[in-house]
């Protein structure tokens, strides 16, 4: 059973809920079900500021609940902080832009929209600029016109909406899956088959909480569902070369599912397989390239999608940056 109230200074209901049904869930997953309007990062946040309580006492980040319990919360005793969102004057790399669409080559080391760590600096911040004008709000008001991100340290194409129906029209079609995404990914490891298709459900790992991970069936909480298709497009002595095409869009999906395959992707500091001085297989012309990478190897190649308003489909393209790409000259060179 469930009561809440209206928080008269934020408008965020507080509540109290006698645990029943949900024994065994985690804290953070039962809290999303009762407050969706928080993110996933907002409930953390409601932890970790001590505005939940387990029977009186402050609740833990990642403990479960039992029945019997009474879990209570304050949403306003720490509701997330309103995001920095002043434009900054950052560099883009435009390929199209409209009214409805702006379609940009995202350098290394780009956060898509403040995170915790990264409140200024990010591609939200100098699309403000770009534009000059609102975007409409994305999954949160921290994310203006994202459709679908890319990592801090993955390169390559992607869309932001200008508009309200651009962004309701792009992301139907990530959801149909007519957004086409195509990655260039380089691996450690001979890959043995010449296409394969990963489906393995991703979630956050068990233990170690900034890291995801290939969830078991059965387990508790779950994965969602995430599924990677794989091509040989270049093999060397130790590497492949693969394109990936994603059919969903989970966090590090395409990181997680080529470690879980045993071809972790070159130069990834979480799922990678360590630098590759320790190993003396490879020429020093690959090693000495090698060192040079900013981040993982992962780079969107390739992006299309309807227009949300013409209709026409829409392809764009980019090279792999160039510490990328002297990587692959150097494992193409004798």
């Amino acid at each position: 059973m469930m009561t809440d109230t209206p928080d008269p200074l934020s408008g965020t209901p507080t509540g109290t809920l006698a645990i029943a049904e949900q024994a065994g869930q985690r804290l953070d997953r039962v809290l999303q079900e009762v407050l969706p309007q928080f993110s996933r990062t907002g409930i953390q946040r409601l932890i970790e500021g001590g505005a939940v309580r387990i029977n009186g006492r402050l609740a833990r980040s990642g403990q479960r609940v039992a029945h019997g319990e009474t879990l209570t919360w304050e949403a306003r005793v720490a509701a997330p902080p309103a995001a920095c969102l002043d434009p900054e004057a950052i560099p883009l790399h435009v390929l199209f832009a409209d009214e409805h669409v702006l379609v940009l080559n995202k350098p290394r080391g780009l956060v898509v929209h403040p995170a915790p760590g990264h409140a200024t600096g990010t591609l939200v911040h100098a699309v403000l600029a770009y534009t000059d004008e609102d975007l409409p709000e994305g999954s949160g008001p921290e994310r203006p016109g994202i459709v679908h991100r890319l990592d801090r340290d993955t390169t390559g194409v992607m869309v932001v909406a200008r508009t309200d129906v651009g962004l309701q029209v792009l992301r139907s079609q990530v959801d149909a899956r007519t957004m086409e995404r195509q990655y260039l990914v380089l691996v450690r490891g001979e890959a043995p088959f010449g296409t394969a298709e990963v489906d393995a459900p991703i979630g956050r790992h068990p233990r170690e909480r900034q890291r995801m991970a290939v969830i078991p069936p059965g387990s508790e909480p779950p994965g969602r569902a995430a599924r990677t298709r794989f091509h040989v497009l270049e093999r060397f002595s130790g590497f492949t070369l693969l394109e990936a095409r994603l059919d969903t869009g989970r966090t590090h999906q395409v990181r997680v599912h080529c470690a879980y395959i045993r071809l972790p992707v070159v130069g990834d500091p979480v799922y990678g397989p360590g630098p590759l001085a320790r190993d003396r297989t490879t020429s020093p012309a690959v090693l000495a390239a090698a060192s040079g990478l900013g981040g993982q190897a992962l780079h969107a190649c390739s992006l299309a999608f309807d227009h949300p308003v013409t209709g026409e489909r829409l392809t764009f393209t980019a090279p792999p940056p160039a510490d990328f790409q002297a990587v692959l000259d150097a494992l193409r060179t004798p």
